[in-house]
């Protein structure tokens, strides 16, 4: 290897683990995060112990436990006392927000060996509620909560979303979807057909991915069509193009300079540089965004590492984009420049839905399998993106296992997103407008409950409303409603529409 800048930020150990076993046997998720730290340690290939050299505890915030201060607890059960430990806000951007804010740190010599990782126990916890009921009596830690809290913790819907039950990623990623389709001028039929055959593709990934919760290759017809086993949740969503939050699993990597990395004899093979990372949100609230079908922050920071690295989208050979929903997926590949017709797979996990969508800390899942990838592919670049919300804080990174040729850059992308126009929310009106999205949750039972619309005022605000009526909400998954025109009232608190 040529000679490398002696503080590049390198990943050297990847761990991943899951469990599927009764909720009397089962690991809580510091244990589960124990597990994959200890198989990033052993996946150095290093003579000495790189967790045992560990200067900080980096974790991405739990969902299914409460821990005050987790990288203490998980320090004591490794028999080391880090310098520092932090923890993320609540957002699937976290995990690459961690390591991009300890990589910047580490080049600047201010750490030296991080451990960065996360982990839920959330399938475990569901069914200890059922009949029997389980008592969980994990350890939380006594520790004060932790100091260090890393991440943009700003509410991820504002009042006006919220009156109208727009609260919930499964009922406000079908309103993208739903201008996704608008946008490409498909009939609901055929955008079913053209999604599940994007979700198909990301199925057959996980197939193959030992580390993913489901491994089953999921032909598009399944993903698409309703049955017992994929009810609708919010359509045009079935159970099988969600996010699975349903899993117990961990991840956890080793971050380290390329000096610690020597000196602690990390074989060359087993060494993943991180080039490049890029911050940035879109306008906050979706209702205030120009369109609910494109991201410019993907766009911007997608922009900002590849200008950083000196690379075009067409030298980036593998990809993980952030798939909680296929919405997600549609908006970012278009951000990226990535045509629909580019045969370049868009996940080395197989997605949220497949791998697994474990709270938080899917992107570490992500991270770890990019990382094998290029070791066994040392030319190639890779390319990460991550959000968190609806679509609203993004970061993406560049990594190959060839050293960078500049010193790693954390990129504030924001200035480009803030240039862009946005919408005001319209508040409660009584105003014809054109439907711009649709979302119809579903009951378990199959029975529509309420439908969520944005519209689009002549002025260009934004409303939202929602409708109720049953004949309505049948009607909003057979036929587009994108580009009618319709009565918007309200009752004081909330919108209305078709009423």
């Amino acid at each position: 290897m040529p000679e490398v800048d002696r503080r590049a930020p390198v990943i050297v150990g990847v761990g991943q683990t899951s469990q599927r076993v009764s909720p009397e046997l089962a690991k809580p998720p510091i244990e589960l995060l124990a597990d994959a730290a200890r198989a990033a340690d052993a996946d150095t290939g290093a003579p000495v112990s790189l967790l045992a050299r560990t200067d900080v505890v980096a974790v991405v915030a739990i969902g299914s436990w409460r821990y005050p201060d987790p990288g203490a607890l998980l320090g004591r059960k490794f028999g080391i006392s880090p310098r520092a430990t932090a923890v993320s806000t609540v957002g699937g951007n976290s995990p690459q927000v961690l390591i991009n804010e300890f990589a910047a740190r580490v080049q600047q010599g201010d750490c030296d060996v991080v451990l960065v990782g996360g982990a839920e126990s959330m399938h475990t916890r569901w069914r200890a509620r059922r009949e029997p009921r389980v008592q969980l009596d994990w350890e939380s830690g006594d520790d004060q909560p932790c100091e260090l809290v890393i991440g943009d913790d700003s509410p991820a819907s504002s009042e006006y979303e919220m009156a109208h039950l727009a609260v919930a990623p499964t009922t406000v990623y079908p309103l993208f979807e739903t201008a996704v389709r608008a946008e490409l001028g498909h009939g609901i039929e055929e955008h079913q057909r053209y999604v599940s055959e994007l979700w198909s593709e990301f199925a057959a990934v996980a197939a193959e991915n030992p580390d993913a919760w489901s491994r089953v290759a999921y032909s598009p017809e399944e993903i698409r069509t309703i049955s017992a086993e994929n009810r609708a949740v919010c359509f045009p969503y079935p159970k099988r193009m969600c996010a699975n939050i349903d899993v117990d699993q961990g991840a956890a990597v080793l971050l380290c300079s390329y000096e610690s990395a020597r000196a602690a004899g990390v074989p060359d093979d087993r060494i993943v540089f991180l080039h490049a990372a890029a911050e940035a949100h879109d306008h906050w609230y979706f209702t205030e965004r120009l369109s609910l079908a494109e991201s410019p922050a993907i766009a911007a920071t997608g922009a900002a590492v590849l200008e950083a690295t000196a690379k075009n989208i067409d030298e980036i050979a593998h990809f993980d984009l952030y798939s909680c929903f296929p919405a997600a997926v549609e908006i970012g590949r278009n951000a990226l420049g990535i045509g629909t017709n580019d045969r370049r797979a868009l996940t080395v996990t197989g997605g949220l839905g497949f791998a697994g969508g474990p709270v938080n800390n899917y992107p570490t899942h992500a991270i770890a399998k990019m990382v094998e990838v290029l070791r066994a592919r040392p030319d190639d670049f890779g390319l990460t993106t991550a959000l968190g919300w609806y679509i609203s804080k993004h970061t993406a990174a560049v990594w190959s296992a060839r050293p960078p040729t500049r010193p790693f850059r954390r990129l504030d992308a924001q200035s480009a997103v803030d240039a862009r126009p946005g919408r005001h929310a319209a508040g409660l009106v009584d105003i014809e407008a054109t439907i711009e999205a649709t979302s119809v949750a579903f009951e378990r039972d199959g029975t529509p409950s309420v439908g969520i619309v944005t519209a689009l005022v002549d002025d260009g605000r934004r409303v939202i409303a929602n409708a109720r009526d049953a004949d309505v909400l049948r009607d909003m998954t057979v036929h587009p409603w994108e580009g009618r025109r319709a009565k918007v009232t309200n009752d004081g608190s909330t919108n209305a529409v078709g009423d």
